[in-house]
């Protein structure tokens, strides 16, 4: 199917798109493997086959539960092209999660990785909507019934590459992006072919991006912010630069330095890093032509050490909810004269400000944040009270006006300035925290009688999560204990950082 000629309408159309206009140029390279926009389609097709083979419909919820590798770039676009709605699991999930977000999504397809299958399997054999499983590497893991499992490298050689393609319009629901919420369990931001495909250019757009682009992935592919660089990467016919992690930093800076990266997304978390880095050893990437920041607020201390480290790239400072992804952006050529604000409205969308009663506030008034867009979600999968409170009738028949419930006040140019937020979330190395889910699981173990969680200003991580907890007499607990219990069923950034006995 050549698309290459008309605009895109459906999200899985880019990857078509691009592989038909230059087949041969690299699309992704996964920890140092170059794969081409052909191979990259020849394996979403093949892959599209198989899910459709399994008896996935237009509609049908398919679980993406794995690291940033090839097979989870790859089950993204067969997901979407076969007509399916993708949610993509941060790997790190523990199973009491993981069991609650393919219940609560009715996910019919698992893709995942073999290494965690102590994890995933006992979670599936419990529920019956997960039909098939799909897995890639190694099964940690004996099956005395490995009906409906399936290795990935086998089902991509048993199906030829098929163009059969579902007949999905603009409208339909193209992934569920769940958040944490602070009702505890995570809420799924239900997310538009349409919305999605706006959201992409609009970035695009600001961040001035071009098809010569080489775009640096160290995000997860469960956060948005890291899904959007893939999505923008296959879009634009550019190529990304995927690594798992940065967990081993000098791999990384080694990786950029090799392949000439000129957009490095991060968070306030890597970038203190970098410059922790940078004060013992310097480090320059003179390649880097942008740079982007979002999840919580660059400190003013640091844009002039990364001005250093990336001497010839604009800064990037940004503000968004999973709910719309992006909101507004500061323009880089602003960022020394407005470096507290988080700018104006991205291309193609409005901002306002409201009272708590629904009224217009003055500059410099603070007032609740309401978006208007492409952008915005069509609600909460499963949840109309929480979707209801959130979404407002706009001025269009069908639209839908988001009210963020952050608090902030504009000033006499337009541009925004963060007050605080309504809710309890806490924000920590760029990803979002329930204080009541970390509750719950402290309360879960023996001799913990209270729990309480709170996010404290942490230079590092932006906030750092704090537990305070009422113990039993009979019981005494080492920090570390607590920490080990918390791992085993949290992911890792919502492990506290420090633990308080009162």
């Amino acid at each position: 199917m050549d698309l290459s000629g008309r605009p895109q309408r459906l999200l899985g159309e880019g990857l078509l798109a691009s592989a038909t206009s230059h087949p041969e140029k690299v699309a992704v390279i996964v920890e140092g493997e170059p794969y081409t926009y052909s191979q990259l389609l020849k394996a979403v097709l093949c892959l599209k086959a198989a899910l459709q083979s399994r008896g996935l419909m237009r509609g049908d919820r398919v679980a993406i539960y794995m690291d940033n590798t090839w097979p989870c770039i790859v089950s993204v676009y067969a997901v979407l092209l076969a007509g399916g709605v993708f949610l993509v699991i941060n790997p790190q999930t523990k199973s009491e999660k993981l069991h609650f977000l393919l219940e609560n999504s009715d996910a019919r397809i698992l893709l995942t990785d073999g290494h965690i299958a102590t994890v995933f399997v006992p979670v599936v054999q419990s529920i019956s909507t997960v039909e098939h499983v799909i897995y890639s590497g190694v099964l940690k893991l004996s099956l005395d019934d490995d009906t409906g499992f399936a290795h990935f490298d086998t089902v991509i050689s048993e199906h030829a590459p098929s163009e059969q393609f579902a007949q999905v319009i603009p409208n339909d629901l193209a992934a569920l992006l769940y958040t944490s919420g602070s009702t505890g369990n995570p809420k799924g931001v239900m997310q538009t072919h349409q919305a999605m495909v706006f959201a992409a250019w609009s970035l695009i757009e600001y961040l001035r991006l071009s098809p010569s682009e080489k775009i640096m992935l160290v995000l997860p592919l469960a956060f948005d912010y890291g899904l959007y660089q893939l999505l923008m990467t296959i879009k634009l016919g550019a190529t990304l630069i995927v690594e798992r992690s940065f967990t081993f930093p000098a791999q990384i800076y080694n990786r950029m330095l090799e392949e000439s990266i000129t957009v490095f997304p991060g968070v306030p978390t890597i970038f203190a890093m970098m410059v922790a880095t940078n004060r013992k050893k310097k480090i320059v990437f003179p390649s880097v032509t942008r740079v982007t920041n979002t999840a919580a607020a660059l400190t003013a201390s640091m844009i002039p050490e990364l001005k250093q480290i990336f001497p010839n790239a604009l800064i990037y400072k940004m503000y968004g909810q999973t709910e719309c992804k992006r909101i507004s952006y500061l323009e880089p050529e602003l960022i020394d004269s407005k470096p507290a604000s988080v700018g104006k409205a991205i291309p193609g969308t409005e901002l306002f400000l409201l009272s708590p009663e629904g009224k217009a506030v003055e500059h410099g008034e603070p007032g609740i944040l309401y978006v208007r867009g492409p952008h915005v979600m069509a609600g909460y999968w499963k949840q109309p009270e929480t979707t209801a409170r959130m979404l407002k009738d706009g001025l269009l028949p069908g639209e839908r006006i988001l009210c963020t419930h952050d608090w902030f006040h504009m000033d006499d140019e337009g541009f925004l300035y963060f007050e605080g937020r309504s809710d309890d979330i806490i924000k920590t190395r760029g990803e979002k925290v329930s204080p009541l889910e970390v509750e719950n699981v402290l309360q879960e173990i023996p001799g913990i009688k209270e729990a309480a969680v709170i996010g404290v200003t942490d230079e590092t991580l932006g906030q750092a999560v704090k537990a305070f907890i009422v113990v039993e007499e009979s019981m005494t607990y080492k920090e570390r204990q607590l920490k080990k219990m918390c791992l085993a069923n949290l992911e890792n950034f919502m492990v506290p950082q420090s633990i308080v006995c009162l």
